[in-house]
């Protein structure tokens, strides 16, 4: 089946189970694709996933460490948030980098966009690689008590690796940073 088929799904309603600011939670009564009733639940995202690898003319990618909510326990990460449909997925990488780090400027790139849970979110990923950046002053949300940690490029892979990073925008964009590295030679 090629991307441009038709979908083997129907759906014959949709409501909203639950929103909030952030999210709408939507529950669909469908006809799945072996001609039988079912239902389907989809967790809608009122904005996109960014995210930046910051790195450094020593190689070193700048990580924000936090604690996860959601999870229960703390996280390593690159500097990732939520970009409105109002701005540019650029712009909110930059501001998101700002925001959470002060570090500001330089040269980005968009390095790829990724679907992070497509079995019940419609939430696309877009990440960027920056370098070249500046210091300044960060002002984090009130959500968000953060520590920034510079950690070599083979190292934040090794973390990865041994399961210290487990934060799946983290790992994308290493990974495609580490591929467009191998590539290239």
């Amino acid at each position: 089946m090629s991307a441009s088929e038709p979908s083997p799904w129907r759906r014959l309603s949709r409501r909203t189970a639950y929103e909030n600011p952030w999210i709408e939670v939507l529950h669909d009564e469908v006809i799945r694709p072996d001609g039988q009733p079912g239902i389907y639940g989809v967790v809608h995202f009122r904005s996109r996933a960014i995210g930046v690898v910051p790195i450094d003319a020593a190689d070193r990618v700048l990580l924000v460490g936090q604690f996860r909510y959601t999870l229960d326990h703390y996280s390593w990460e690159i500097p990732e948030g939520g970009g409105g449909f109002d701005e540019s997925p650029e712009e909110a990488a930059r501001r998101e980098l700002v925001e959470e780090t002060g570090y500001n400027g330089g040269t980005w790139r968009e390095l790829c966009r990724a679907a992070l849970s497509n079995s019940v979110t419609d939430e696309v990923a877009i990440l960027f690689v920056a370098t070249g950046l500046e210091a300044g002053p960060a002002s984090p949300e009130g959500t968000e008590q953060l520590q920034l940690r510079w950690v070599p490029f083979a190292e934040a892979m090794a973390m990865i690796a041994r399961g210290e990073i487990t934060d799946a925008m983290t790992i994308l964009a290493l990974q495609a940073v580490a591929l467009e590295r191998a590539t290239q030679r």
